[in-house]
């Protein structure tokens, strides 16, 4: 069956302006990352409301300057989407050894999970500022797996993409022409150097849609789902997404 995608921006388009007239904000900011979900989310909150403002947050991987930086700034040209950056590298930086000092001892977890919490941060800090709402970038596979951080990229005032799969975001995309680089790449949080999401999961997003859709799987990848399910079950509770009600 195929999509009406001109439908379905319209009524995204609509959602947005409806949640923007409720709360009497004047603007958006999301964060743009360089990736597909904010690519989309970036394009949908640009044509609900002009005052749309996507801030790039590099923090201390090399992509986030390199790749991600020019993604970013590729999509927020071609869509006319004011463009800020904020470096929080020395923020990271100084939030680790204010912890060590203090006599923690991080693990890998925890130090990766304060970049999307520093980025949060960063985001509403803008948005009381300015008046803005804070617009969330994570799509239905991540959020089915619980792939993201509690209070970072998964806290935000609405998320217009929420309901769609990575296949459909991509094909959002095509239909709306975002940047082929973005279109291109493989999805990646960015949050160490090589990171990709499939590979840090153990399982591919293909494998996920399939499982989400009633399908069979094999058996190892039906188990990873399952788990990444199941542990992440507290990520999702009180969550107002678009399509959630």
């Amino acid at each position: 069956m195929t999509r009406d995608y001109a439908r379905e921006t319209r009524e995204r388009v609509a959602f947005i302006r409806e949640l923007l007239r409720q709360s009497g904000c004047r603007g958006i900011v999301f964060g743009n990352s360089g990736g597909k979900d904010s690519a989309l989310v970036g394009i949908l909150c640009k044509m609900a409301c002009e005052d749309t403002v996507g801030v790039l947050m590099p923090c201390a991987t090399k992509v986030n300057y390199g790749s991600d930086t020019d993604d970013a700034l590729l999509l927020a040209g071609q869509f006319h989407i004011e463009s800020r950056t904020v470096d929080l590298t020395a923020a990271r930086q100084a939030e680790i050894a204010a912890l060590e000092a203090s006599g923690v001892t991080l693990n890998d977890s925890a130090v990766s999970n304060i970049a999307p919490r520093l980025r949060m941060t960063t985001l509403y800090a803008i948005a009381a500022a300015e008046g803005r709402l804070v617009a969330g970038t994570g799509n239905k596979c991540e959020i089915y797996m619980g792939y993201f951080t509690k209070w970072g990229d998964g806290a935000a005032d609405f998320n217009p993409i929420a309901d769609l799969t990575v296949s459909e975001v991509f094909a959002f995309l095509d239909y709306l022409n975002g940047p082929e680089s973005i279109r291109k790449k493989a999805p990646s949080a960015g949050l160490f150097e090589g990171q990709t999401d499939e590979a840090e999961m153990g399982v591919t997003y293909a494998a996920i849609e399939r499982h989400m859709a009633g399908e069979e799987v094999a058996p190892e990848e039906k188990a990873v789902i399952e788990r990444y399910h199941r542990i992440s079950e507290h990520k999702r509770i009180g969550r107002k997404d678009y399509g959630s009600n």
